[in-house]
């Protein structure tokens, strides 16, 4: 049985929540439309501060997800998974509920319809009655639902998250936040009664309000110790991040709202709150934890460019498509394409952990696109260089190259990396043998004939070389003769009979294993016979444009279960998933092997690193 007022009332509504703002957005338009002004100035201000609010919260939880700003500023160090991620998922419910009860107030006291702009003694009242009524009111009822029975009821939703982020603040029950609406309410509703309300202070109030609640649930310590050390009184008046923290990790301590003065006063203050704020707020100016793992990705284009964490947590957290609500930030990330393009260099944006091992994913700032401008791949080489550089330095073990980073065109595959920094202790891998694996264990054992586009590329070479190992032949489009032959001598003689060169894509048309390594168009797909299943390793991937066929992923495979803080996707991946050559730089540095893997496929190792992975519990997405 769900405990009185512990379920949010349109707990069930999913997105449909939002449709509780209608009646207030329609009567806004109704009386600019109809009306030609707005009399009701009270339905603006409540959708506006609803706006102010959720936009708080958003800029918090942008900032903390800058990992390259707050690496070294984070309290607690895990990640954030998927679960907490889709438990915090409704934190904006508060919202929705104050906003109602603001619009009844409104309605019953039409009088706060006509509040000045400003007030000065409304501000100094306001302030007077939280530190002296809403401070200590919510420490008592904080304490209050630290009570073992209450706790279970109410308030251990709000403590289930074990990584703070700024929407953990507004992840708790109907009655924690309807206890919040009380505190909230009552500084402002004394001061109003007082003849002293304005609108400034209304908005003023909320906005601090937030502010410092995100503040506290942020997970990055931004208050400065020496703040403390020059003026000893403020660390009573204003909590920290690191105060607060220690709330969530020892539950008998640190109660208060924003000010430690009434946990000093109750005897709840943990004695550790300042050495440990000091600690935090003194190390972040040093290097935190070597990652073992890099996986150097880039930005594939100007849309999904906004799917990454310190954008829209949610949305990084679910495989990207195009959203309607994602294309007004078009202009801005053009914008910002712009400026990293004329400065910038990779950075981190995302981390798990994976059996004590720390991997990062670090991003070379520069757009698909930019791959394949003449003038642009000097300069892009020059930033994969730098990230490669600073791997060594600082001690990474393997660095997994991705997708265009990797571009034979750009740099052989990693090669002119290794040539030019012969004493690399870093390990380059592309990850395209393990690539190769998850295509090659995709195509049924029974199939006797396959049709290759992209055939002299890094990997159609190898999937060429390993499927007439296996006695399959392989129908290979190229026009140049010189390039097929050079494949064909480095297969055995017995099986070089398997490999046929092809010009046409009409030679495929009695074909129904299609591999696809090079951009085909819906007029080149007619040729496939029905029931054909596209195989495929370009990027991007070809369009779904045969419904009598089927179609297959981008090679990719599932982290094993044990992984850990995972919570973004990667592009369009599943959940947990990874593209393959991601999987490689994994499997290169789980094995401890010191080779780089650059260049040309080594084909005898394809075998070898698939039952590597396998082995450390990496799974192709197709058996799952």
């Amino acid at each position: 049985m769900v405990t009185p007022l512990s379920a949010w009332p349109w707990e069930n509504l999913g997105n449909f929540k939002y449709l509780l703002f209608g009646p207030l957005a329609m009567k806004v338009l109704h009386s600019w439309i109809y009306e030609g002004t707005i009399e009701d100035h009270w339905c603006v201000h409540v959708l506006l501060i609803c706006v102010l609010r959720g936009l708080i919260h958003q800029l918090w939880s942008s900032y903390g997800n800058m990992l390259f700003l707050t690496r070294n500023r984070r309290i607690i160090q895990q990640g954030i998974d998927y679960k907490q991620i889709d438990k915090e998922w409704n934190w904006d419910n508060f919202i929705i509920l104050q906003a109602l009860l603001a619009s009844m107030a409104c309605l019953v006291f039409p009088s706060l319809n006509r509040l000045p702009l400003c007030n000065t003694k409304g501000f100094i009242t306001l302030l007077l009655l939280h530190v002296a009524v809403s401070e200590p009111l919510y420490y008592r009822c904080h304490r209050f639902l630290h009570e073992s029975n209450h706790f279970n009821h109410y308030h251990s939703l709000h403590h289930s998250s074990p990584v703070l982020h700024p929407f953990t603040a507004g992840h708790a029950t109907f009655f924690e936040h309807l206890v919040l609406c009380i505190v909230i309410g009552i500084p402002m509703t004394g001061s109003i009664t007082m003849g002293y309300g304005s609108t400034s202070m209304i908005y003023g109030y909320f906005a601090a309000f937030d502010f410092l609640r995100c503040l506290g649930h942020s997970n990055v310590e931004v208050v400065p110790h020496e703040l403390f050390n020059k003026l000893p009184f403020l660390r009573y008046l204003l909590y920290t991040p690191t105060y607060h923290g220690l709330h969530h990790e020892q539950m008998g301590t640190n109660f208060c709202l924003f000010m430690p003065l009434f946990d000093a006063m109750g005897g709840t203050l943990n004695s550790n709150s300042w050495q440990l704020h000091k600690k935090i707020s003194s190390d972040s100016g040093k290097n935190g934890r070597v990652p073992d793992f890099v996986f150097l990705a880039h930005v594939v284009d100007i849309t999904s460019a906004v799917h990454v964490p310190f954008v829209f947590r949610s949305f990084s957290s679910v495989p990207f498509s195009t959203r309607i609500f994602i294309l007004p930030l078009w202009p801005f990330t053009f914008l910002f394409m712009l400026l990293m393009w004329a400065w910038s260099k990779a950075f981190l944006v995302t981390f798990y952990n994976l059996r004590g091992y720390l991997h990062q994913m670090w991003v070379v700032p520069r757009f698909g696109f930019q791959y394949f401008l003449p003038f642009a791949m000097e300069g892009i080489n020059k930033r994969i260089e730098e990230a490669i550089l600073r791997a060594d330095r600082i001690g990474v073990k393997v660095i997994s190259l991705a997708a265009l980073n990797k571009n034979e065109a750009l740099n052989g595959g990693g090669t002119l990396f290794v040539e030019k920094h012969p004493d690399l202790k870093v390990r380059v891998v592309h990850g395209n043998t393990l690539t190769a694996a998850v295509i090659l264990n995709e195509i049924p054992k029974d199939v006797e004939e396959v049709f290759l586009t992209g055939a002299t590329s890094k990997l159609g070479r190898a999937i060429a070389l390993h499927l007439c190992r296996r006695r399959v032949r392989v129908l290979m489009l190229t026009l140049s003769t010189e390039r097929f032959q050079k494949i064909q001598r480095e297969a055995h003689v017995d099986c070089q009979n398997y490999l046929v060169q092809v010009t046409k894509y009409q030679a495929a048309k009695n074909c129904k294993t299609w591999i696809v390594g090079k951009w085909i168009t819906p007029r080149q797909q007619n040729w496939a016979p029905t029931g054909t299943h596209f195989h495929q390793f370009v990027v991007p991937p070809i369009l779904a444009f045969r419904r009598d066929c089927t179609y297959g992923d981008l090679a990719a495979m599932r982290l094993p279960d044990d992984v850990e803080g995972l919570g973004s996707c990667e592009y369009t991946m599943e959940r947990g998933v990874v593209h393959a050559c991601h999987a490689g730089g994994v499997v290169h540095q789980l094995e401890g092997w010191t080779h780089h893997e650059v260049g040309a496929i080594d084909v005898d190792r394809i075998d070898l690193v698939w039952e590597a992975a396998m082995k450390h519990g990496l799974r192709p997405v197709s058996s799952t």
